[in-house]
Parts: C-alpha cells; sequence; structure tokens
C-alpha cells in the first residue's frame, strides 16, 4: 500500500520550477549577458566565459529562492517574465548592435 503526502504535489511543483525554470531563467540571463559584454567591447569568448561564471550563481540562487519562496505562483511568474523580459533584450540589444 502506498500513502501519499498532500505536499508531494507541491513539492514537485517546486522542484520543477527549481529546474527546469531556474534553467530557462538562467539561459536568458547568459544570453543577455553576452550580449551586454559584447555591446560594451569584450570579445565573445571572454563574455561568454563570465557568462557562464555568473550563470552557476544565478542558477543556484534561483534554484534555491524556488523552494524558499512563500508563492509558487510568485516564482513562476518571476522566471517567466525576467525570462521573457531578457531575452527580448538581448534580441532588441543584438539587433541594434547589428
Amino acid at each position: 500500500m502506498t500513502t501519499t503526502t498532500p505536499g508531494a504535489p507541491r513539492v514537485a511543483l517546486r522542484i520543477a520550477a527549481g529546474v527546469l525554470g531556474g534553467y530557462a531563467f538562467v539561459w536568458c540571463f547568459t544570453v543577455l549577458t553576452v550580449t551586454l559584454a559584447i555591446a560594451g567591447g569584450m570579445r565573445y569568448g571572454e563574455a561568454q566565459t563570465l557568462a557562464h561564471l555568473l550563470a552557476f550563481l544565478v542558477y543556484l540562487f534561483v534554484f534555491c529562492w524556488a523552494f524558499a519562496a512563500a508563492s509558487l505562483a510568485r516564482v513562476w511568474a518571476v522566471l517567466a517574465g525576467g525570462g521573457i523580459a531578457m531575452a527580448g533584450a538581448a534580441w532588441l540589444l543584438a539587433r541594434a548592435l547589428q
């Protein structure tokens, strides 16, 4: 006989937010960081290295925050909204640099 706890679906949703939402958020953060660094005159390889080093810290923070935040809806809103905003800003900046 298997027993389930009432909080199990909520934990699974927080894990999904931390892993999947965090990955998408950090990917957009990395793209924006690389684009901003190139716009600032940095070479692509250096910009990519800088962005990936910062991405580890941002992902760690976002993953932990997904479990610490009081509202799961707020976590998803920040991750989705922030990711979309950063991707849009990177796209606009990249088009302006061309």
